[in-house]
């Protein structure tokens, strides 16, 4: 006999649901991270594999490829951490070397293809939304490549060019660190995104070239001022594939109003996170966190600049995510929740997969004649 929430999960009108980030590779890479399990089987572990992906209506999405320090592996080290009376902080993570990043990226990049490979047609790496939309036709779980933090990328961007050949699509131009090019937010709560400097010299030719060769630009985990010099210099829409509303939760992973307003006028989208810590307005790591708080996210964001410019940035499988959704399965419960907060049929649609396909579609030039 079904649950009640299978029920609404098999009655739920979910379209086919494409994400702005998940962390599956390095948690399948590493055992320490995924414990082990296969991709091809469903598991209690982690939030995403091919069998829960189908029951969740999950399409596909942007899967980063992302250099970890080596002691923020499984989180970051408890002497980084300090609880506040009414939040935390997190030590800023420490800069990553080149050849480190550069190794690193191509061990789970590999480890990516290997994966696609193994899946005998049933997920392909894709570098056009008619790839994408295809692979939704044709049930293949579609795949970005993107990198979270540009550790890899040369300093004179002599190699971007060889991980755009190689599929490269997506880029965040930072973790929550610093490197060359910019300087990520630390995790703390309450706090202004507003901390530490901007780009750097490098970091503007980076977005500039970025611009030319159409790869997406991520401003996801960069700081204030990195994100004005990227609004000032870029022809693009302005991305942020995992974040949410600073004026719900004070976090410093989160977009003020001013930044959100920016994103809108840009044609651009906010990807809303599922991280616990960056939905609720008191800021508290309370693994109970309801999924009505992503909902308020997305309501919030919808109505201040518009439901075309809102979608998913689950960052399954690299964040602690409400219970109540569970995992990558759990999405049409989410979808669900939507519908009943007065979302209809069209926005689900938008929410759901067309907003991402229209700004990558622009940032890959392939409106241009």
């Amino acid at each position: 006999m079904q649950t009640e929430s299978e029920k609404e999960i098999a009655a739920a009108p979910t379209p086919f649901i494409f994400d702005g980030h998940n962390d599956t590779v390095m948690n399948l890479y590493y055992p320490e991270r995924g414990g082990g399990r296969s991709f091809f089987e469903q598991s209690d572990k982690g939030h995403i594999d091919l069998p829960r992906a189908r029951t969740g209506g999950f399409g596909g999405g942007m899967f980063a490829v992302f250099v970890t320090n080596e002691d923020w592996l499984k989180g970051p080290p408890k002497e980084d951490v300090t609880l506040t009376d009414n939040g935390y902080d997190v030590k800023l993570a420490a800069p990553v070397d080149f050849d480190t990043a550069r190794d690193t990226t191509e061990k789970l990049t590999t480890s990516l293809f290997n994966l696609i490979d193994q899946s005998q047609g049933q997920m392909q790496l894709t570098r056009s939304t008619d790839e994408i939309r295809e692979c939704f036709a044709n049930s293949v779980l579609a795949v970005v490549l993107h990198f979270e933090g540009a550790e890899m990328v040369a300093s004179d961007l002599i190699n971007l060019q060889q991980y755009y050949g190689r599929g490269l699509r997506s880029l965040g131009i930072c973790w929550s660190r610093p490197n060359a090019f910019g300087c990520g937010v630390p995790f703390r709560y309450p706090s202004s995104p507003d901390i530490g400097p901007g780009l750097t010299d490098a970091g503007r030719e980076l977005v500039r070239e970025c611009n030319r060769l159409g790869i997406m630009l991520d401003l996801a985990h960069l700081n204030e001022k990195g994100f004005w010099d990227v609004a000032a210099i870029t022809n693009a829409p302005l991305i942020v594939s995992h974040s949410a509303a600073h004026t719900l939760c004070g976090s410093a992973r989160n977009l003020t109003d001013r930044q959100l307003d920016t994103i809108g006028e840009s044609d651009g989208v906010i990807g809303v996170s599922f991280f616990r810590n960056d939905l609720r307005g008191d800021g508290r790591l309370e693994p109970d966190t309801p999924m009505i708080a992503i909902v308020d996210q997305i309501r919030y964001i919808a109505d201040r600049i518009g439901i075309e410019h809102v979608a998913f940035g689950s960052d399954f499988d690299g964040a602690t995510i409400p219970k109540e959704l569970g995992d990558v399965a759990g999405m049409p419960r989410l979808v669900a929740a939507l519908g009943r907060a007065g979302f209809d049929e069209g926005s689900l649609t938008e929410l759901c997969r067309e907003n991402w396909l229209r700004v990558l579609a622009r940032c890959w030039h392939e409106n241009e004649s």
